[in-house]
């Protein structure tokens, strides 16, 4: 079909009324000094004399002729005759063209296309000389996604920044788009492409705009990319993962470059397949994935994969983080500014352009961060003073020489392969956040363990009750060790006076002695952090670890199973731990002192949280991501919000099968050492069968500095909260007022096993003979 033709026909359509096509976006054109033209004209207006008509074309006509004589002002009897002259006896009805727009019954007297382009683009020289202008409409740009690609494409075309622009988007305008899509209330549910195309048609005509109403699909990619010459840049600014992906496989594959704004910090993706045809799309981000499996991905947890690379979770905006986190919670997608998407067409037009004039030539993402550019100055990252110091070798070989020589017949020498047999076997015990406090000095008699404090030191550690239960463990593996080598284990705790980093002196005896069989699972023993299945926990094995406690005066072992009672702890849990985070301190002890977030590190240190044990699935895995940005937590904090925090946690509380919590009369370190011997050896009783257990520690040691005068080291509403769950956490499990003091709350379930194993330091690393 010509077009001619083309206009022919819908030149019929508007003068029967049948302009209800909603997806009509090309004006029509009538030159008066053709006769037809004029008279298709004369029908329209008699058909519909209620269109509006707007002729500005002396204004124009002024325009044209000043700008060819831009070294003098001219003065409008001069302006007259060379207008007069440039007419040349054509009269100004005729002279030029009228542009009718159907879809608003507005007749615009115009400049013909070479003339007006001409002065619609006078004002880019130099920025943009006439020969780069010239060559810029040769050029073929294509945008899929006309949220963010509305500014682009406006912007592109404004400019004329290309000659023909192919566009794709299968969406409708809705009223949540009216935010950030510059339009009217009156063209929601108008096909977002029909908008875009409409609005650049009403500032240049004369610009080929290709519109794919039905959006880019599998079968019209190729098309999209190739039709009618190949585009020289795809911009992409889908929200579509799959089509994201696939379209740059496609434009790798025809040595076309890709570009993409995030409309968050200025985020700009620029991928030169056209120079680098063997370059990995995304810049390699994905090639870790399964991209032939991408068509699977229907839910948000299954596309949450491809789209963590491609958003760049760590570079995020804060309020993007914070925002990310309510996703699902409070809002259903990700959010975007006006501001931000209108910055980013200019950004994308620009970098479009200089590409398209071989004047950049480079692959890489790109930030254009205006809060960093125009920001508070003097704005650092809070720190966190730890003062407490461990000691040195010296001290420690120093107060070990104070500790009075136990009786003879108390303590036998023992060898260096013993001792590190036996120290070996107590290390394997737990540690909050695997931060192993511990340091080991062998005189050659008796073995001294001594609190290598800098490690341990946090806010969640009131008054080193923590720690003292990790010793607990440490120590009750060492007497198990012992019994199976034959020695009995003669104890001192606290031997130093005036000095608590003095945690024992051990002496060992050797006895004929039964082997506890809780030693053959120290090795075995594991923190699990995956989801259970809720099957319950036979009778007999309850109260097996029941006996496994009992052996430890003054400790008492709770456990609950009750379902209604386990999704109320779950709460509490979740929300404890929410709380931890709103804690500047507790936030950056988890995320930067804890967490190894690599294998490489993990291996490195040997301490801390390999990523790999939290066990995460993509989404959980994004979401703690995002919550390492400590100014994003704070943003969900002041907002009250963060629901979504409470999630992980409270999600593997209630899929486990029970949960158990261990008290004492004190939190005293003798009854803490105390309730550490008990948790290890039910922790052990478990591990024999295939119980798995994960100890929740957040509500506990917040519920403690509450309870003992420290609330006030907290933010006001956080004590509040806690005081809160306190109340709750006490009444679910009956604890007696001033009587018991929870010291020890963990988790119990069926479930596979973990991905990995917690490091241990080296032996010589924690061991001084």
């Amino acid at each position: 079909m010509t077009a001619n033709s083309s206009q022919a026909n819908a030149l019929e359509q508007a003068l029967v009324g049948q302009q209800a096509d909603r997806d009509v976006v090309a004006p029509l054109f009538f030159r008066l000094g053709n006769k037809e033209d004029r008279n298709d004209l004369h029908s329209l207006l008699q058909q519909k004399p209620y269109i509006r008509i707007f002729d500005t074309i002396d204004q124009q006509l002024a325009e044209l002729v000043k700008a060819s004589f831009p070294k003098r002002t001219l003065n409008s009897e001069e302006i007259a005759v060379l207008e007069k002259n440039h007419l040349n006896g054509t009269p100004k009805m005729e002279y030029g063209v009228w542009v009718y727009y159907p879809w608003n019954e507005k007749l615009v007297h115009i400049l013909d296309e070479d003339e007006f382009i001409t002065m619609r683009t006078n004002r880019n020289r130099y920025k943009i000389t006439p020969e780069e202008q010239a060559l810029l409409m040769q050029k073929k740009v294509g945008v899929i996604g006309l949220s963010v690609g509305q500014s682009v494409s406006v912007t592109l075309c404004m400019e004329r920044g290309c000659g023909e622009l192919r566009i794709a988007d299968f969406d409708e305008l809705e009223i949540t788009n009216l935010n950030r899509l510059r339009s009217g209330v009156h063209n929601m549910g108008l096909k977002k492409s029909v908008i875009v195309a409409r609005e650049i048609a009403e500032i240049d005509p004369f610009l080929k705009v290709t519109c794919f109403h039905e959006g880019i699909t599998s079968d019209n990619l190729e098309r999209f990319l190739l039709q009618d010459g190949k585009l020289d840049v795809l911009i992409d600014e889908c929200d579509s993962v799959d089509i994201k992906i696939n379209c740059r496989i496609a434009a790798k594959k025809h040595h076309i470059p890709v570009l993409m704004e995030a409309s968050d910090r200025g985020t700009v993706d620029v991928e030169r397949f056209d120079l680098e045809p063997e370059r990995p799309i995304l810049h390699g981000f994905v090639e870790h994935l399964d991209l032939t499996n991408l068509h699977l991905a229907k839910t948000m947890e299954e596309k949450l994969p491809f789209i963590l690379p491609i958003v760049g979770v760590e570079t995020m905006s804060t309020r993007a983080k914070a925002s990310a986190i309510e996703i699902g919670q409070t809002i259903s997608t990700w959010p975007q500014l006006a501001s931000a998407v209108a910055m980013g067409g200019g950004i994308t037009a620009d970098v479009c352009r200089r590409i398209l004039l071989d004047q950049f030539d480079e692959s890489g993402r790109y930030f254009v961060d205006i809060e960093e550019l125009i920001g508070n100055s003097g704005k650092s990252a809070e720190r966190f003073i730890y003062r407490k110091k461990s000691l040195t070798n010296k001290e420690i070989v120093g107060l070990a020489s104070q500790v009075p020589a136990f009786e003879k017949d108390n303590a036998d020498e023992i060898d260096l392969w013993t001792v590190r047999e036996l120290v070996g076997a107590a290390i394997a015990a737990p540690s909050p956040g695997n931060n192993q406090p511990w340091k080991w000095y062998f005189d050659g008699l008796r073995l001294h363990l001594f609190h290598d404090i800098e490690r341990s030191e946090s806010f969640g550690d009131f008054r080193n009750v923590a720690s003292y239960m990790t010793f607990g463990t440490v120590v009750e593996n060492l007497r198990l060790k012992a019994r199976a080598l034959g020695l009995s284990v003669t104890e001192r705790f606290f031997p130093t006076k005036d000095q608590e980093l003095h945690i024992g002196t051990f002496g060992f005896v050797r006895k004929q002695l039964e082997k506890d069989k809780l030693v053959d699972f120290i090795d075995v023993r594991f923190t699990n952090r995956h989801l259970g299945n809720q099957q319950p926990i036979d009778r007999e094995v309850l109260s097996a670890l029941k006996d496994a406690v009992d052996t430890i005066a003054d400790v008492d072992l709770k456990i609950i199973d009750d379902r209604a009672k386990l999704n109320r702890l779950a709460d509490i849990a979740g929300k404890s731990e929410k709380l931890r985070l709103f804690i500047q301190q507790g936030h950056y002890e988890l995320f930067e002192k804890e967490v190894r977030w690599s294998v490489e590190e993990a291996e490195e240190t040997r301490d801390g949280l390999d990523l790999r044990l939290l066990e995460l699935n993509a989404k959980d895995s994004i979401g703690f991501h995002v919550s390492r940005d400590r100014d994003a937590i704070k943003l969900l904090a002041n907002w009250g919000k963060g629901e979504a925090l409470e999630n992980m946690t409270g999600k593997l509380v209630s899929t486990s099968s029970a949960v158990g919590l261990i008290t004492a009369s004190s939190i005293a370190p003798t009854d803490c050492l105390a309730v550490g011997s008990a948790m290890q050896r039910l922790w052990l009783a478990a591990s024999e069968h295939s119980v798995s257990i994960q100890p929740i520690l957040s509500p506990i040691l917040h519920f403690l500095m509450i309870n003992h005068g420290m609330g006030n080291t907290m933010p006001v509403g956080v004590e509040q909260e806690f005081r809160k769950l306190n109340l709750m956490f006490n009444e679910i499990f009956e604890i007696p007022q001033n009587k018991e003091e929870p010291l020890f709350f963990f988790r119990m379930f069926y479930g596979k096993n973990p991905t990995v194993k917690s490091f241990r330091l080296a032996i010589k690393d924690v061991l001084l003979t």
